[in-house]
């Protein structure tokens, strides 16, 4: 099982093993580096191409419906048709678009997307850059994605992709702080911020480490995934895209392959934050029996297959109900989970068990119902004689 465990990390050794008889150390080092390379993009753009398959086909069921399975069987070559129509179809910029930025807008959005891949732990020994401050590195890069949107809606000199740009700042600001509030409870427990250090922290045996366990890490999982959600712009908060009101959003006036960059990168974000999830509060490659590696892809795919159904089911909110959702509901929990977080830590089994059930329980009521619509009275006419 060991070997198994550890055949891309074998591999690897092996390769380097191999070029260090022949060529300088430094150049091996390159080498190293190269290879890390060469495989995040790879797996990544796989990655892309057989999530819009997976959600495709997942969507389909729940309505019904077969799905793609024109091109190959069951339609695993879609992704490379798509592709290859992508790639010849003609690049249309608006006449008094502002070039340059208009160009350059999808590919400042790829390069955040390839470049969180670099900190996740896929497996045991299988990070390919484990920095000690690899959670702070991921939330900064992914904050970078919002200005390539705000530089895409504004360079194309319209005022619906205008109004989807100003919509996607204001989601991925306003998400992006219950988001790394969510984190610290976990942080604050591993007492590390590399992401390999985090998932190492909750070893136990059958998983029973994982702290989604606990009362503050399942409150903090469950705030952090609707964050990635909204993060990622998918249903039921995906207002910069409502197409009943805006159009498509930041991306109208793309076309082509420029179009396809933005596509790729809200799938590889959809990854990304989902692989940060299970990292953060489901033991990452943590797992009995299986393979490492293994166990982080389900746990990630799982997490994206959720995604894909609440896509399936559920209506879109309205813009005032995903702020007020953001600010009014989820900034305060995440505060009093820090609070229940710190409380865990300094109480004994038995009163931080009941505490933190009672503290989070009464949190969800009070917030809930001061964030409640209250509906007017019904009005009563009096009619004269």
């Amino acid at each position: 099982m060991n070997t198994i465990d550890q055949i891309f990390v074998v591999t690897k050794q092996g390769i380097l093993r191999i070029a260090g008889l022949f060529l300088p150390e430094w150049l091996v080092a390159v080498k190293s580096a190269l290879i890390s390379i060469v495989a995040i993009i790879a797996f990544a753009v796989v990655t892309m191409m057989y999530l819009t398959w997976l959600e495709r086909k997942a969507i389909a069921r729940m309505q019904n419906r077969i799905g793609p399975n024109r091109v190959g069987k069951w339609g695993l070559l879609q992704p490379v048709a798509d592709a290859i129509k992508m790639l010849t179809k003609e690049d249309i910029v608006p006449h008094r678009a502002d070039r340059v930025v208009h160009a350059l807008a999808p590919v400042l959005m790829m390069i955040p997307a390839l470049v969180l891949f670099s900190v996740i732990p896929f497996g045991r020994g299988m990070t390919a850059v484990d920095l000690n401050i690899g959670v702070i590195f991921f939330i900064a890069v992914s904050s970078v994605s919002t200005l390539p949107i705000f530089m895409a809606s504004w360079s194309s000199r319209n005022k619906y992709s205008l109004l989807g740009g100003m919509r996607t700042a204001a989601q991925m600001i306003s998400y992006e702080v219950p988001m790394v509030l969510s984190a610290v409870p976990a942080l604050l427990a591993a007492g590390t911020l590399s992401t390999h250090g985090i998932v190492e922290a909750q070893g136990g045996w059958g998983g029973t480490g994982w702290y989604v366990w606990t009362p503050w890490g399942l409150a903090g999982f469950v705030i952090f995934f609707l964050c990635a959600v909204a993060e990622c712009n998918r249903s039921p908060f995906d207002l910069p895209e409502a197409e009943s009101e805006i159009i498509a959003g930041f991306h109208t006036e793309y076309s082509g392959m420029k179009f396809a960059l933005f596509y790729m990168a809200e799938f590889m974000n959809a990854f990304t934050l989902s692989a940060l999830a299970a990292t953060l509060f489901l033991g990452g490659w943590q797992g009995p029996l299986l393979p490492s590696w293994l166990w982080f892809l389900i746990k990630v795919y799982g997490l994206l297959l959720i995604m894909f159904w609440f896509r399936g089911t559920l209506p879109r909110i309205r813009v005032d109900q995903m702020m007020s959702f953001a600010w009014k509901l989820l900034l305060p929990l995440t505060l009093v989970n820090i609070f229940v977080a710190g409380l865990w830590f300094l109480t004994g089994p038995v009163v931080r068990i009941v505490s933190s059930v009672a503290i989070l329980a009464s949190a969800v009521f009070v917030f809930t119902r001061l964030n409640r619509k209250y509906l007017p009275e019904k009005r009563t006419y009096r009619f004269g004689d």
